[in-house]
């Protein structure tokens, strides 16, 4: 006797998440974290493209009626837009990440607001600065989506880097400086000289690892270039870092920062100066978020500065200030 055996269709099969819950909540943000993709970045002037391991979290609202989200369409969705970006090539992460918020609305039909969140480490090609040997440094970069459905519905999109370097504190460098006057004037030079040289001189003082970051609002398909958003942290700092370093290579390093130091709110303020005049071509109303930590050598603490505004609020500041000068 032939035994027949009948596959239910998924349509006929029980959906729990649709039934109702024990308690009637809105939960603002449901979804997944740690799911790890391959992404490809193209890039102009003929260069390689990037490749990327990146690490997304994906989110969506979900109503008071509904027991859970269909989890599975997340990974649908993130699949699918990155299969399409074989054949159509992505250049920018922050539209990559736009484009997944947009498809979980549609897939997620009971959910009014999507969230998508994208890091990846990036890598950066460097040569010291005495000795030119060539090193590669790792960059965070990231880039965040959120798309609201209904008839005011928008996709807003960031894009950012978190990277490191050093800072030299300005405070006990001055503390040392006075030192330093005091015990040339001991060995016979005169207070103008003794003060010329220690403003001349890499005077000691403690430093810190610093972790510098700046998040940017993309509007309109606007181009925000992560690598100078690198550029723009990496030159807030004291100085840059480096995985290798010679002897000559150190020296130049340590006297540079010794002779740039900065407070964490100098590097958050050089970061804003240099944000205005890098990216003019960002509307008024393009959100920022700059970010300084700084890891004490002396103290168990860190320290941290940040800075939240609009773009047109850091250029009348910045206009300001301008004019007083």
């Amino acid at each position: 006797m032939k035994i027949e055996h009948k596959v239910k269709s998924l349509d006929s099969l029980p959906d729990i998440q649709a039934c109702e819950p024990d308690f009637p909540f809105n939960l603002t943000r449901v979804g997944v974290t740690g799911v790890k993709k391959l992404v490809k970045v193209e890039r102009e002037n003929d260069e390689r493209p990037v490749v990327l391991i990146s690490n997304f979290e994906v989110f969506v609202d979900l109503p008071s009626d509904r027991k859970g989200a269909n989890l599975s369409r997340n990974f649908e969705v993130i699949d699918e837009v990155l299969e399409e970006a074989i054949n159509c090539p992505v250049y920018e992460i922050e539209e990559l990440c736009g484009e997944i918020a947009k498809r979980l609305l549609s897939r997620h039909e009971y959910a009014s607001r999507a969230e998508v969140k994208m890091k990846s480490e990036y890598i950066v090609r460097r040569q010291t600065p005495v000795t030119k040997a060539n090193c590669q440094e790792v960059v965070d970069i990231f880039a965040e989506a959120v798309a609201r459905a209904g008839p005011t519905g928008y996709v807003r999109k960031t894009v950012g880097a978190e990277v490191l370097g050093m800072t030299a504190c300005p405070c006990a460098q001055e503390i040392m400086k006075e030192q330093v006057r005091q015990e040339l004037a001991k060995v016979g030079l005169s207070v103008q000289v003794a003060s010329d040289l220690a403003e001349r001189l890499p005077i000691a003082t403690h430093n810190q690892r610093g972790r510098g970051s700046i998040s940017v609002e993309v509007h309109d398909r606007r181009c925000v270039s992560i690598d100078r958003i690198i550029k723009i942290i990496e030159e807030s700092m004291s100085s840059r870092v480096f995985g290798l370093l010679k002897r000559p290579d150190e020296a130049v390093v340590v006297k540079r920062a010794h002779s740039n130091p900065k407070f964490v709110e100098d590097c958050v303020r050089t970061m804003a100066q240099k944000l205005v005049e890098a990216f003019s071509d960002l509307p008024d109303d393009a959100a920022v978020t700059l970010k300084q930590i700084n890891e004490e050598s002396i103290h168990q603490h860190n320290a941290f500065a940040e800075r939240t505004a609009k773009m047109g609020e850091l250029r009348a500041e910045l206009a300001c200030v301008k004019g007083i000068d």
